[in-house]
């Protein structure tokens, strides 16, 4: 059976859409998960918690390293106060792919 897939490719790189929970004991990166509708999202965790954009900037760095791009590649295009949000990050799309699939489900 094939992965679900959490990304999307755009022009500049992907759009990746993701499930964070913030206020974690651990900052890590847990898979991606199918939802309920459908659809597919990268479940995240980080330790900061979701106060004045704090969750998010964890989360960037977080995605930033385990894709191998500066965190200035990616930002939150939708769902900066919202647990499920949509991430714009910049690049190779099939190099940003490649660095998804070394990611566990």
């Amino acid at each position: 059976m094939d992965r679900p897939v959490c990304y999307r490719l755009s022009p500049a790189g992907l759009s990746l859409f993701v499930r964070v929970t913030p206020n974690a004991g651990r900052d890590a990166i847990e898979g991606v998960e199918q939802r309920d509708n459908g659809s597919a999202v990268l479940r995240v965790r980080v330790k900061a918690v979701p106060d004045k954009g704090k969750a998010n900037a964890a989360v960037v760095a977080l995605l930033a390293k385990a894709l191998g791009v500066p965190r200035s590649a990616v930002t939150v295009v939708s769902g900066e106060t919202a647990r499920l949000k949509t991430l714009a990050v910049a690049g190779n799309g099939a190099a940003l792919i490649r660095a998804l699939g070394n990611i566990p489900s």
